[in-house]
C-alpha cells in the first residue's frame, strides 16, 4: 500500500513539474519587462527584469547596504510611479538598521511611495508578502528576512510567484546572511559593493558602484557586471571602471602630495 501511494505521489509531482515547465516557456512570452539601463544585464535578461515576477537578492557577509541599495533600484524601475511596500522581519532591522527616507532620496526615489511594514517572525512575514503581492495597486512589493528562513521553501516560493503572476505586481526577495536554496524566482543575484570613483576632480565620491552577479536566470544566460545608479536618471549603467582603482586624496591639493609622499619615504 506504501509503495502504490509513493508511486501516485512521484507521479504527481512529475505531472505538476511538467505543468510548470509548460507555464513556464509561455510566462518568458506573455511576462512584460523593464530595462534596467545597463546593456549587457538587458541582454542576458531577453529585454529587462520580468514583472509579475518574483526576483531574488542575496548579500553576502557585511554587503547588507550594497544589496538593499540594488533592491531599491530595481524597485525603482519595476515600479515607475506606483507604491512599494517593504516588509522586513524585526530581526533585519536589527542587523541592518532602519531604511532611511532621507538616503532613499537622495538615491533619486520618492519616499512617499514607500510603505515600510514590520513583521515579529519570518512567518508573520511571508504571509503578509504573499497578501501583498494579490494586490494590483501596488507596483512591487519587498520581503526582507534574515538568516536561513526554514519557511521560505520551494512551497512557499512557488505561492509567492503564482500571486505575483495573477496579480502583475513584482516580488523582490531579500535575503541577508543566508545561503540560495530551490526556488520558483526568475532570476537570483548575488550583490556586493564595488569602488566608484570620483565622477569629477572635486567631488569626494561618485555614482553608487555595486558588483552585480546573476548566478540564476530562467530565460537566458548568467552574468557578471560593475553597475553604477544613475542617481538623476534612476537607471543602471556601466561602470566607467570596472576594475578597483586606488581613490585620489581628497583632503589635499594635487601639488601637495607628491611632497607628502617624498617626506613618508
Amino acid at each position: 500500500m506504501s509503495g502504490a501511494r509513493t508511486d501516485t505521489l512521484a507521479h504527481l509531482r512529475g505531472h505538476i513539474e511538467r505543468m510548470e515547465s509548460h507555464g513556464d516557456a509561455q510566462a518568458k512570452d506573455r511576462l512584460p519587462r523593464v530595462a534596467l539601463g545597463h546593456a549587457e544585464a538587458d541582454a542576458a535578461l531577453q529585454g529587462g527584469l520580468a514583472l509579475g515576477a518574483l526576483h531574488e537578492v542575496f548579500a553576502e557577509g557585511r554587503q547588507g547596504a550594497a544589496a538593499t541599495g540594488f533592491i531599491a533600484g530595481l524597485a525603482r524601475r519595476v515600479s515607475m510611479l506606483r507604491p512599494l511596500l517593504w516588509v522586513r522581519q524585526d530581526f533585519a532591522q536589527m542587523e541592518t538598521g532602519a531604511l532611511d527616507m532621507s538616503g532613499w532620496a537622495e538615491l533619486g526615489l520618492d519616499p512617499r511611495l514607500v510603505v515600510t511594514v514590520r513583521a515579529p517572525d519570518g512567518d508573520t512575514a511571508l504571509r503578509i508578502a504573499a497578501d501583498a503581492l494579490a494586490c494590483d495597486a501596488l507596483g512591487t512589493v519587498v520581503l526582507e528576512v534574515w538568516g536561513e528562513a526554514r519557511q521560505l521553501d520551494l512551497v512557499a516560493s512557488r505561492r509567492l510567484t503564482l500571486a505575483a503572476r495573477a496579480s502583475g505586481v513584482t516580488g523582490l526577495l531579500l535575503r541577508m546572511a543566508a545561503v540560495p536554496s530551490p526556488s520558483t524566482a526568475e532570476t537570483r543575484w548575488i550583490v556586493r559593493s564595488a569602488h566608484s570613483p570620483p565622477a569629477l576632480p572635486w567631488q569626494a565620491w561618485g555614482a553608487p558602484a555595486l558588483d552585480a552577479q546573476l548566478v540564476r536566470n530562467r530565460h537566458g544566460p548568467n552574468g557578471h557586471w560593475i553597475m553604477e545608479w544613475k542617481c538623476d536618471e534612476c537607471l543602471f549603467r556601466e561602470a566607467p571602471h570596472s576594475q578597483p582603482v586606488a581613490a585620489a586624496a581628497v583632503h589635499r591639493s594635487p601639488a601637495a602630495r607628491p611632497r607628502a609622499q617624498r617626506r613618508a619615504g
